[in-house]
């Protein structure tokens, strides 16, 4: 089991923008003032297509299918809060937290991966979650460590312990839980999804540990990572609101 893959899938927006259904939770969205709408979709669809121009120069497989018109999804750019893949032909569908987003899941996704070649034997469908109004939003609420079999988790509305849970055991993953939070005023909320604070590679981990408020599990988490050999690169909660965990 490998930690990484050179085969990614991207979908390419065609109505990116601020989604107001998810700005309820995630408050590192912004109005860019100067922007319609328009501007600042083809502003994503100019640095997607860059993006894939780039990551295929290197060698990565892209396999890239357009967002349709069909629904209003300025999220799709973000398919794996969806969708997960994994060993055997295994894959996850999973229960989004905004409305919106739920039209993101598309069968014809996954047709054209086994037109690419991909094989798909058994689907995990988290979705009827959605009608208890308990979300987990794919390898954004989970940062996961294949080659160790742990799954990395900070609770938010749209992180659920229990689906966490579900997951680990038809996964078979050790759950990793705890709570990241961020500074909206003078308040301190959680953040919305895992890998905003967190992301871990094959020998190191990128992670904010001032996010995470309660000392026993940071203390926890850290142990959990150097138990596995990882090298702990901490960053700034100011780092996270730029994106580089």
């Amino acid at each position: 089991m490998n930690q990484t893959t050179n085969s990614i899938l991207m979908i390419r927006p065609i109505a990116f923008r601020m989604n107001e259904q998810t700005a309820v939770n995630n408050y590192y969205q912004k109005v860019i003032d100067e922007l319609d709408s328009d501007q600042v979709n083809a502003r994503a669809q100019q640095e997607f297509d860059a993006y894939v121009e780039k990551l295929r120069g290197i060698g990565v497989n892209v396999i890239v299918v357009s967002d349709t018109d069909d629904y209003d999804t300025p999220d799709s750019i973000f398919p794996n809060n969806w969708i997960s893949f994994h060993d055997h032909g295994h894959v996850a569908l999973f229960p989004m937290f905004a409305e919106n987003r739920r039209y993101e899941r598309r069968e014809d996704v996954l047709y054209a991966l086994e037109d690419a070649g991909f094989y798909i034997d058994h689907i995990f469908d988290y979705r009827n979650a959605e009608d208890e109004g308990l979300f987990l939003e794919g390898t954004g609420s989970l940062v996961l460590d294949r080659i160790n079999r742990k799954a990395y988790c900070a609770l938010s509305p749209r992180a659920d312990e229990e689906l966490l849970i579900e997951f680990c055991e038809d996964f078979e993953y050790t759950p990793i839980v705890f709570t990241a939070n961020q500074s909206v005023g003078k308040e301190r909320l959680p953040i919305y999804h895992t890998n905003v604070m967190m992301c871990v590679g094959e020998t190191f981990a990128v992670i904010c540990l001032d996010s995470i408020d309660d000392k026993k599990e940071r203390k926890n988490v850290v142990t959990q990572l150097k138990s596995d050999g990882k090298e702990i690169v901490d960053i700034s909660e100011d780092q996270v609101k730029k994106f580089a965990g």
